[in-house]
């Protein structure tokens, strides 16, 4: 198992906001986590990713404890997060946000250039925007930009919140279809997303989060077909 989370509690103060939750995520895996606002599903990944502590509870990722390391050492490790809102350096320039995803081995060394080609092939506009501030860039771009810096940092596990956030129907496909090219070329991927119908159709798997706890688990395909899923979150379609 690359990553696991078991019984895991967090709270904001005296709230709990993850009431005990487990999930895993294999190899070569996209895992989807979905549910309504307040589900935990963002305090997951920022748990994941050490910005909140846990409380109680295990998180192992490639068989190490990881409970309570600090977010810098993880992704040394190889467990990034592209957050939500994108979260993007506005004054630098689109080439010095996807550098500061190499900040944890060095700017230029080990693969610099193959790893600045690879972001380049998956997100051409950012190679035409190289030079460009990074707030200057429309939503969507910012989102490549923001899944583009998490790659540089050559994630085992990419942790992906809320991507299509924002975005007009056409920019979500095109998000949605280099997610499952990115996971093609061997990156594990948790992903958070409210467009429930799309996280399913591209993950192996997928968790429903309702206050914090865990309710229903399975393969996406499953879940998909799932009345209850989709009278919640699906709206009773699953083609969006």
């Amino acid at each position: 198992m690359l990553l696991e989370l078991e019984d895991v509690h967090v709270h904001y103060g005296n709230v709990e906001a993850l009431k005990g939750i487990s999930v895993t995520v294999e190899e070569g895996e996209i895992v989807s986590l979905i549910g309504a606002n307040g589900a935990g599903k963002t305090t997951t990944l920022k748990t994941i990713s050490g910005v909140r502590p846990v409380s109680s509870g295990r998180i192992r990722f490639a068989g190490e404890n990881i409970t309570g390391m600090a977010p810098h050492k993880l992704v040394e490790k190889g467990l990034c997060q592209a957050p939500e809102g994108r979260g993007i350096f506005p004054g630098m320039s689109v080439l010095e946000n996807l550098e500061m995803g190499t900040y944890s081995r060095g700017r230029k060394g080990g693969g610099y250039a193959a790893d600045l080609e690879r972001v380049l092939g998956l997100f051409p506009r950012l190679g035409e925007r190289s030079g460009q501030p990074g707030g200057t860039l429309s939503g969507g771009e910012q989102q490549m930009l923001a899944i583009g810096r998490a790659l540089m940092a050559r994630p085992k596990v990419l942790l992906l919140d809320e991507p299509s956030m924002g975005l007009a129907p056409k920019l979500v496909a095109q998000i949605f279809e280099i997610i499952t090219e990115i996971n093609g070329q061997g990156t594990t991927i948790l992903l958070v997303e409210q467009n429930a119908a799309q996280a399913l159709q591209r993950a192996h798997r997928a968790y429903v989060l309702e206050t914090g706890r865990v309710v229903k688990s399975g393969p996406a395909s499953e879940l998909l077909g799932d009345d209850a899923v989709k009278a919640a979150y699906l709206g009773g379609d699953v083609s969006a």
